[in-house]
């Protein structure tokens, strides 16, 4: 079983402090979803779990597995088996989706081209994605909507054991975001990754149904609770939980 530990984690940006003696273990078969208001430091903790240069790491430690990842580069984080769907995913002018798929696979043992495309356009279709985009460059000329399918695309492919999601709701319509998430549920039944939800909405959470619920403030957890705590979220806001802290 695969789990992420993040310890006693104190991060800084340009001299400021954004994350404080943060703590949380996900391990797979878990469903985790972070809370809090902007600027509290939720997307901080995507990026520097995949090790974002910007970003100074004062204390603490990330471990994958019982090993420390904190001297490992973003591509080795995700070979293990680490992957974050990002808030702002960002264009590869030149580079299809497809390509950019087949080299992440093609030194994999098992691959094999026809069982790749047979399983990407499975995927796409699944997501209601245009067949075309595959053969686009990524992200160019996509709507926000269509991005965040990409990233999913890009889960269902890459088969991690770790998901970290940063806010892959925004910018989506209704029927996106159900779609997104029934995708990301289906992916979850099949292979019990464990999962980081980061959003400000219990939206996502109706279709991404979390184990636990963290509420996140001023760059420390200030509580955690099962999937009731978001629907009280949404009920009250977080001024009732600051107010406790």
């Amino acid at each position: 079983m695969h789990k992420l530990e993040i310890k006693d984690l104190c991060v800084d940006i340009d001299e400021k402090q954004i994350l404080k003696n943060f703590n949380l273990t996900l391990k797979e078969g878990e469903i985790h979803a972070i809370m809090g208001p902007n600027g509290t430091g939720k997307s901080t903790l995507s990026k520097v779990i995949m090790g974002d240069s910007e970003y100074t790491i004062k204390s603490g430690d990330i471990l994958y597995d019982d090993e420390s990842i904190m001297s490992l580069p973003t591509d080795e984080r995700a070979r293990k088996g680490i992957f974050l769907g990002m808030q702002m995913p960002i264009e590869l002018e030149g580079v299809t989706n497809a390509d950019l798929l087949k080299t992440a696979l093609h030194d994999k043992d098992d691959f094999k081209l026809m069982s790749f495309i047979k399983e990407l356009n499975k995927h796409v279709e699944d997501l209601s994605m245009d067949k075309e985009m595959i053969h686009r460059s990524v992200n160019l000329g996509f709507s926000g909507g269509e991005r965040k399918k990409n990233e999913i695309l890009q889960m269902y492919m890459l088969k991690p054991n770790i998901i970290i999601l940063d806010e892959i709701d925004s910018g989506l319509d209704v029927d996106s975001l159900r779609i997104v998430g029934e995708n990301v549920m289906n992916y979850y039944k099949e292979r019990k990754p464990a999962i980081l939800v980061i959003t400000h909405y219990q939206r996502l959470l109706n279709y991404i149904k979390p184990d636990f619920v963290h509420i996140l403030y001023d760059g420390s957890i200030i509580k955690s609770g099962d999937a009731s705590l978001g629907l009280e979220i949404e009920e009250n806001g977080y001024d009732p939980l600051k107010e406790v802290e």
